[in-house]
């Protein structure tokens, strides 16, 4: 199932539980028997008083986690055209619970994102209480490039961002690093790579009966501070006026043309973002402009239930197949079936809004 459950004992009897994805080689991706067991486990830390702080963490020096193990579904989906494959079903709603999980998890809950915190993984960190970055870390939501859509909660924590900063990082794909996670409420501390042993020592030396959040603060603002010098320069801050200003703009049409616009541009982040949202989906950019809309009001449960509905719907259509076929299995540009950005029907968005289900919604249990 490639992920680790462990211990480190801490005071009077008290335990560190350690959760650990052991995946490598696939970038740590989430498989379904991974999402399951840390759903299982979880569970149980949550109700076992022994457990007083939990830590989840990922082998490898590349990446925390690089996203879901969107190879199975895409070949499941290419299997069944038309139709919503059973895989798909059960891993979007046990990927979506464990991530309302986690937020909701009743103990502290710190997540090291090292490396790639990419699409699934991105939904692990934002999820956590102590959200973790470290000088090397890369965060984003790539899904632009696979004809899905940034979901695991992101209709929750990219419209909170500053600006149109989510908007920009949601069509475009583009990675910020742990300096501009810091900068817009990403991540909470940023600390060195080698600092992790350090950090599992300081929280077994604290007193979890009596204080106990304080004295957690106090150690991590002490690694933190121990880390400062190597945090790397922001990649947002100077950049955010003109991402303010271009996307302001009244429908996704006018702001596929105003990044489009930044691909001679001389700062080459920008003519980087213009470059990954035009080889892109242009559905995948209608979903996320829509998605925005819907979920800017709505509380996280009401937004996993709504991206539930979209990404089963993604399975339904072919430019999600197509994404994961060309860009990860065969290597070349995906032949998107609607190819550009006024060429996708108003009623084939709005098909992704609509039940694919029977019955209750299967995540009608997330309160």
């Amino acid at each position: 199932m490639n992920v680790r459950f462990d211990t480190h004992p801490s005071q009077h009897g008290k335990q560190i539980g350690l959760a650990t994805l052991d995946s490598p080689a696939s970038l740590n991706a989430l498989s379904l028997p991974m999402i399951e067991a840390l759903l299982d486990h979880l569970d149980r830390w949550a109700h076992d008083p022994t457990i007083v702080c939990v830590l989840l963490r990922a082998t490898g020096d590349k990446a925390f986690c690089a996203g879901g193990d969107v190879r199975q579904l895409a070949l499941a989906c290419l299997d069944q055209p038309g139709r919503v494959p059973p895989l798909a079903a059960r891993f979007f709603a046990d990927e979506y619970r464990l991530d309302f999980r986690l937020h909701r998890f009743p103990k502290p809950l710190l997540c090291w994102g090292h490396g790639y915190v990419l699409g699934g993984g991105m939904g692990l960190l934002q999820a956590a209480s102590i959200r973790i970055v470290t000088p090397g870390s890369q965060l984003g939501m790539p899904e632009i490039g696979i004809g899905l859509y940034p979901d695991v909660g992101a209709g929750w924590f990219l419209p909170r961002l500053p600006g149109r900063l989510g908007l920009f990082l949601a069509l475009t794909g583009s990675r910020v690093n742990a300096t501009d996670a810091l900068d817009l409420g990403l991540a909470d501390r940023c600390l060195r790579d080698d600092q992790q042993p350090a950090l599992l020592d300081g929280l077994a030396q604290i007193n979890w009966d009596e204080q106990a959040p304080a004295q957690l603060n106090s150690l991590l603002k002490a690694l933190e501070l121990d880390a400062h010098e190597a945090r790397p320069e922001a990649l947002l801050a100077s950049r955010r006026a003109v991402i303010d200003r271009d996307l302001d703009v009244a429908d996704l049409p006018a702001a596929w043309h105003a990044i489009a616009a930044w691909r001679n541009d001389q700062d080459a982040v920008l003519a980087q973002a213009a470059e990954t949202l035009m080889a892109g989906c242009p559905l995948t950019a209608h979903l996320i402009w829509a998605q925005f809309r819907h979920c800017r009001y709505r509380s996280l449960a009401e937004i996993l239930r709504l991206e539930y509905g979209m990404s089963l719907n993604c399975c339904r259509h072919p430019e999600f197949a197509e994404g994961v076929r060309a860009r990860l299995i065969e290597k070349r540009p995906p032949r998107w079936h609607w190819p550009t950005i006024d060429s996708v029907p108003t009623t084939v968005v709005d098909a992704h809004f609509e039940p694919s289900w029977d019955g209750p919604h299967p995540l009608a249990d997330l309160v």
